[in-house]
């Protein structure tokens, strides 16, 4: 544990990603298997364990030390990991008997070890590590790093310790488990690469830039592009084959390779054939796509039941065709793989898997339009759901990653709202000094008198600075605690409101507002405004009428 805690402390204080790099090739040269793929696996997300959860380590710590002080420590410090690490007491005359585990022992452990015993196995190893060891200890349990590293960057490193591309890593990957030793044997020469015969894989995905509406038009030209729709789904790739025994796989994958086929059978059901799409899925039910909250309802399921099912039938609109009975199409061209798609759409026939339709403009202005206003191009169902463009180049292959110039989205204007600021929570990792979690709200008419009402969460949008002027307002405002939230003065005359920037609305049943808003962002700071004259419920609900019009 020595070698992984020192690694995932640099890492935490270190902000350049170079040199984030530099220390995981550094960390995986000399150390040896298994801990090396293990500490790979737990820095791109891939370790999980039934039994150990954040409620066990807080039951521990409430066995060591005064409640209260636990509580006070970890409102200051903001982290659990952290707080338990530093409070856990020296364990008394046990320092030479107990020695400190392996990172290996510890993955090890944590899978085999049953609930009952696991509480003791965990407080034995507190009691033999120091305070970074404990700390990283309790980080590998809770699954939350936090220390900047990405899941392609560490893989990146993993591809620097030979003559690899971090794309020849990704190829591999989803075929793979930790401790990942075949992986590191064919990055050094030591043996070729890892047998992946798997009849329906993931295919890592490509990405686009943001487009810089004032600088790309001028450098870009329209006619080299082709342009799409941007859909309000998730992206996801639909794969299957015939493996060595005959028998027909297919899967449904999450953009980032999490299989989600169990969740949507009835998409499953749809893929019979050997090809890999890459789409978007959406809920549609008598052609009209819904609205991304009924998507919602059928996400992060582990299962999907036929009333489920029947009520949020799912689809997916197809982008592009990676591969067709076993021959690989991302060289190709942009163009020659959508010819290819459309073809092998109008074979299928059908509505389930129906195809992206392309926009037919052929200049900036009138791409600004389409983004602008989508219903003068689709009908209204189609248009809500609609998030903006993607600009393809027509010559590009599909790359994984996110290759500089070759695919762009241009995302609609985001919808803009001045709201209060209600409660506050402090962050995780760089953030945990700060108090960077924010739920904000609105007016509305309740009984004759102005009560604000929660719309929205949000923990990013906002600058360096305006950081830490929200969090000196919070600390010098707060008027409850609910646990580690603050409740903070809204006051109509006294309160901070916010700009907040949101890209759509939906109806909710879980909120006390009735309405849930899709991806919200703090854009400023409000000092310039009283709480009182703050928007009002019936703004959203106007806003809310029109997009689902």
């Amino acid at each position: 544990m020595l070698a992984f805690s020192s690694l995932l402390d640099r890492l935490s204080f270190e902000p350049r990603r170079s040199a984030k790099e530099a220390m995981l090739c550094d960390y995986l040269r000399r150390s040896a298997d298994p801990d090396r793929g293990y500490a790979l696996a737990a820095l791109t997300g891939d370790l999980t364990f039934k039994n150990a959860k954040p409620a066990l380590l807080r039951a521990l710590i409430a066995d060591r030390t005064d409640p209260r002080l636990f509580e006070l420590s970890y409102d200051f410090v903001g982290d659990l990991s952290e707080t338990i690490a530093l409070l856990w007491p020296a364990a008394k005359g046990s320092g030479d008997s107990v020695s400190a585990p392996g990172l290996a022992e510890v993955v090890t452990k944590l899978e085999l070890t049953g609930k009952s015993e696991l509480p003791g196995v965990i407080a034995g190893w507190l009691d033999a590590l120091d305070e970074t060891e404990r700390w990283a200890l309790l980080k590998l349990v809770t699954g939350g790093l936090r220390v900047g590293v990405s899941a392609r960057l560490a893989k990146t490193a993993v591809a620097r310790l030979g003559d690899l591309e971090p794309n020849q890593i990704e190829e591999v990957w989803h075929g793979l488990k930790p401790p990942f030793e075949s992986l590191f044997a064919w990055v050094e020469g030591r043996a070729g690469p890892p047998d992946t015969s798997d009849p329906a894989p993931f295919r890592p995905v490509m990405l686009a830039h943001p487009l810089d509406e004032e600088k790309d038009p001028e450098i870009l030209n329209a006619d080299e592009f082709f342009a799409e729709w941007k859909w309000d789904g998730i992206r996801i790739q639909a794969a299957s084959g015939v493996d060595k025994a005959g028998n027909r796989v297919s899967r449904l994958y999450s953009r980032t390779g999490e299989d989600i086929s169990r969740a949507f059978p009835d998409v499953v059901d749809l893929l019979d054939f050997d090809a890999t799409l890459d789409g978007e899925l959406l809920i549609v039910s008598d052609g009209k796509v819904r609205p991304f909250s009924d998507l919602q309802r059928r996400l992060n399921r582990k299962t999907a039941g036929p009333k489920l099912i029947a009520e949020y039938p799912a689809a997916v609109r197809v982008y592009d065709l990676l591969s067709l009975e076993g021959e690989d199409l991302r060289p190709l061209p942009f163009l020659e793989r959508r010819g290819k798609l459309e073809s092998f759409l109008r074979s299928l026939d059908n509505p389930k898997l129906d195809l992206s339709p392309e926009i037919h403009v052929s200049n900036w202005a009138d791409y600004a339009q389409a983004r602008k206003a989508p219903a003068e191009f689709l009908p209204g169902s189609d248009a809500s759901a609609v998030e903006g463009l993607m600009l393809k180049r027509r010559d590009a292959p599909y790359v994984p990653g996110r290759p500089k110039g070759q695919w762009f989205k241009w995302k609609r204007e985001p919808f803009l709202v001045d709201a209060v600021l209600m409660y506050a929570q402090r962050g995780h990792g760089k953030r945990s000094s700060f108090y960077s979690d924010y739920t904000f709200g609105v007016w509305r008419a309740d009984a004759g008198e102005d009560v604000l009402v929660p719309v929205g969460k949000a923990y990013f949008g906002f600058t360096d600075e305006e950081l830490r002027e929200i969090d000196c307002f919070v600390r010098n405002n707060t008027i409850n605690r609910f646990g580690p939230v603050c409740e903070v003065t809204h006051d109509p005359e006294a309160g901070l409101v916010l700009e907040v920037a949101f890209e759509g609305l939906n109806r909710s049943t879980r909120h006390k507002s009735g309405l849930a808003m899709r991806f919200p962002r703090i854009s400023r700071l409000r000092w310039d405004k009283k709480p009182a004259d703050a928007d009002r419920i019936a703004t959203l609900e106007t806003l809310l009428t029109a997009t689902q019009a």
